[in-house]
């Protein structure tokens, strides 16, 4: 499926304010992706939600008090702004962020929708979205040009002098050693990230580079990316 450029990120209790965004938005041609129905039946939950972001470009969250108590849409929010999509809280409860939520939207714009009725503040949202999606995108994250692996900002680069590359296959149990230390980090979704890199990578420290960027912490990136290293030269 191509991807959708708006994401709408809710809590299970806003179900109708988020299908009512999207009823709204599609109206006016500003194609939607939201779960439950645009995953497709027997996929792989996660790894089709992760997709569904990095071809976004913007996360509309619908945000209320139960917002701050759901950690899909917290690990939902992470990705987006790792993934640098754009994030539209769409607030219909006059409510703050919690704290870990606040580390992700205290830099974004806020759209208020309340109070009632939600029409006008709809039609705002579709006013802000059309003017947004005008804007050509940029390039987001990594991108690999004619097989060389360009990391994102602020993702661990190789070290001169300490992985040669390695064949573009990469084993079972070296892809599930690289599963198990990333899922130490940022949990179940490694799995679905390291399966995605290892089909590109041109070698060890792509590999490790692509990976280590999905670690929000430096320092904790940094021992991701050594603990990688000194096991695959091991395997050498």
């Amino acid at each position: 499926m191509a991807p959708r450029p708006v994401f709408v990120s809710y809590s299970q209790p806003d179900r109708e304010a988020a299908f009512g965004i999207v009823a709204r938005l599609e109206s006016s041609a500003i194609e939607c992706w939201i779960a439950p129905r645009d995953v497709t039946p027997a996929a792989d939950w996660a790894a089709e939600i992760v997709e569904a972001i990095a071809g976004a470009r913007v996360m509309v969250l619908v945000f209320s008090s139960s917002t701050n108590d759901s950690p899909q849409v917290r690990r939902e929010v992470e990705r987006a702004v790792h993934r640098r999509v754009a994030v539209l809280p769409f607030r219909i409860e006059d409510v703050l962020p919690s704290r870990s939520l606040e580390y992700f939207l205290s830099s974004q714009h806020w759209l208020d929708a309340f109070p009632p009725p939600l029409e006008p503040h709809y039609a705002r949202l579709v006013d802000y979205l059309e003017a947004l999606l005008r804007v050509p995108p940029s390039a987001p994250g990594a991108t690999a040009v004619s097989g060389t692996y360009t990391a994102p900002m602020g993702a661990a680069t190789p070290a001169s002098g300490t992985l040669g590359p390695l064949p573009m296959m990469f084993d079972a149990a070296q892809l599930h050693r690289l599963e198990s230390e990333l899922a130490g980090y940022i949990g179940p979704l490694a799995r679905h990230l390291v399966k995605r890199a290892a089909a590109t990578a041109a070698g060890a420290e792509a590999l490790i580079g692509e990976l280590g960027a999905e670690i929000e912490s430096e320092a904790e990136r940094r021992r991701f990316v050594n603990a990688c290293r000194q096991f695959l030269r091991g395997r050498e």
